[in-house]
């Protein structure tokens, strides 16, 4: 085997010996006819010696924390103030994206309170670019149960989803659907009978970028709730942009209910780092 390998290297020494072949940035052009010199080992070239395109995978991560305020916990169904404070984690990759997510809340009712951990998400989505305005992205997701209903009924729900985003100069159009199949069992007791149902949620909205650091944008949301006979969840909301420099970045939103089975009012402020 040894005595393989030497052979293979001589031969391919002789060769650049032998026919003068010469190139000082290993892209695979001689350098006599090398119009690009010195390219970057880590792209690809085409016959003239000039870059194509890089090998090399874009790739970062973001760590964003976030506190919220709730006229209604969604979880129970009830009209409580409730303070929520989120973690999440997004990586990167290209057009891959991997998101985790869990938050843990505290509810504050005239009768009683109630707090402990929101169920956990997982999701990973792809994003596609159709054209040079235009994106599509979609994706799949796991919501797992660390919700205490105090039934021990709570099982993994199963979501998908798909979006959309057209882009005219300053302008953005953007428009979403999500569908999640919900895992949790029905319960029924004396006192109460608690029937779930799978949900179909979309929004629709319009974002201006006012600086290449502030953007905002302006939506309408539905969904149903995970509840059967219970009113169809509706808000518009407010959302705001700013990239403080080239790690920090920040966002705050504000969405107003529509009907009775939503919060009258919802703010949330999040702090997120690049890396």
């Amino acid at each position: 085997m040894n005595f393989i390998i030497k052979t293979i290297f001589l031969t391919i020494l002789s060769s650049v010996v032998l026919f003068g072949f010469s190139d000082i940035d290993f892209d695979g052009v001689d350098d006599s006819i090398d119009k690009c010199p010195n390219t970057p080992i880590t792209y690809l070239v085409d016959e003239n010696g000039c870059s194509i395109k890089s090998v090399i995978v874009d790739q970062y991560f973001d760590v964003i924390f976030g506190v919220s305020y709730s006229q209604l916990n969604y979880r129970s169904n009830k009209k409580t103030d409730t303070y929520t404070t989120t973690a999440q984690v997004d990586y990167y990759r290209g057009n891959f994206t991997l998101q985790f997510q869990s938050s843990y809340f505290r509810s504050d009712g005239s009768r009683r309170s109630d707090k402990g951990w929101n169920d956990t998400s997982v999701s990973a989505n792809y994003k596609w670019k159709l054209a040079s305005d235009f994106t599509v992205r979609a994706g799949i997701g796991l919501v797992l149960p660390t919700y205490d209903t105090g039934y021990s009924n709570n099982k993994t729900d199963y979501t998908v989803n798909l979006n959309c985003n057209y882009k005219v100069e300053e302008w953005s159009f953007f428009a979403g659907y999500n569908y999640m199949l919900v895992g949790d069992n029905d319960v029924i007791t004396k006192n109460e009978i608690i029937r779930y149902q799978n949900t179909d949620a979309f929004n629709l909205g319009v974002g201006y970028d006012f600086t290449p650091k502030l953007n905002a944008s302006i939506s309408y949301y539905q969904s149903d709730s995970i509840y059967r006979d219970v009113e169809t969840i509706k808000n518009i909301s407010l959302y705001g942009f700013y990239s403080i420099d080239s790690n920090w970045f920040t966002t705050i939103s504000y969405a107003k209910g529509l009907t009775d089975s939503t919060s009258d009012n919802y703010v949330e402020l999040r702090v997120g780092y690049y890396f």
